[in-house]
């Protein structure tokens, strides 16, 4: 990612926004999207049999994702953001929950943060990747981690999304932000995460967005090994 999307992720996702969002998802919990991949995420551990997990959230704002799997399915999760609003937001939430032992935190971009990173089960990025101007070196970076599952939520290619996003940016130069979203080729997508050796489990739609799912077949070294006793 640039150093001016850096900056405009932080500027467009200030403390007022973190504020306002936590208050929101206290109320009324994750949005529809933000389930969607919860839910399916869910259902692909289930059907593994795993437990145990660990978790990298890029991108994971007020912590919705970690909030959720860490009660019963992540044991430690890692929470990556390049706002410092979304990051005072998401450690206040995860310290009210008590699982402030549980959860890593780190600013900035994944992208340069990745060395500093370690393999986990699980990654998610629930939309982010339409906030990377490389989106290429987001998803082979990201996918690299994903020891068993990769999730994420991403714009579908649909003409009133082109339109909404083209909208957004136009707003955003407006107001002088370098703040910019993407409409990244949901096929080339999938092929990077194909070619990073993930295959797709399982894709829910909304009328602007995709959640899907891919899962390792194999792997030489698994990160967790725990299976749920029956």
């Amino acid at each position: 990612m640039s150093c001016q999307q850096c900056c405009g992720i932080a500027e467009q996702f200030n403390d007022k926004t973190g504020r306002k969002q936590l208050k929101r998802f206290r109320r009324r919990g994750p949005d529809k999207t933000t389930q969607l991949l919860i839910d399916e995420l869910r259902r692909a551990i289930l059907a593994t049999g795993v437990q145990d997990l660990t978790l990298l959230d890029i991108g994971a704002g007020v912590g919705a994702i970690h909030h959720a799997l860490l009660n019963g399915v992540v044991s430690q999760a890692t929470h990556i953001d390049a706002s410092p609003g979304q990051l005072a937001a998401a450690r206040e939430e995860t310290q009210r929950r008590g699982h402030s032992g549980a959860v890593r935190f780190l600013e900035g971009d994944f992208t340069a943060l990745a060395d500093q990173v370690a393999a986990v089960d699980i990654v998610t990025l629930d939309r982010v990747i339409c906030c990377f101007d490389d989106m290429e070196q987001l998803v082979r970076l990201s996918a690299s981690k994903a020891e068993r599952f990769y999730a994420a939520v991403y714009p579908r290619d649909v003409h009133w999304m082109h339109i909404g996003i083209a909208v957004i940016n136009l707003v955003q130069r407006v107001k002088r932000s370098s703040f910019r979203v993407f409409l990244h080729d949901p096929r080339r997508i999938a092929a990077l995460l194909r070619s990073e050796g993930l295959e797709p489990w399982s894709e829910r739609r909304t009328a602007g967005w995709q959640a899907v799912v891919y899962r390792r077949q194999t792997r030489p070294s698994q990160v967790s090994t725990a299976v749920i006793a029956t």
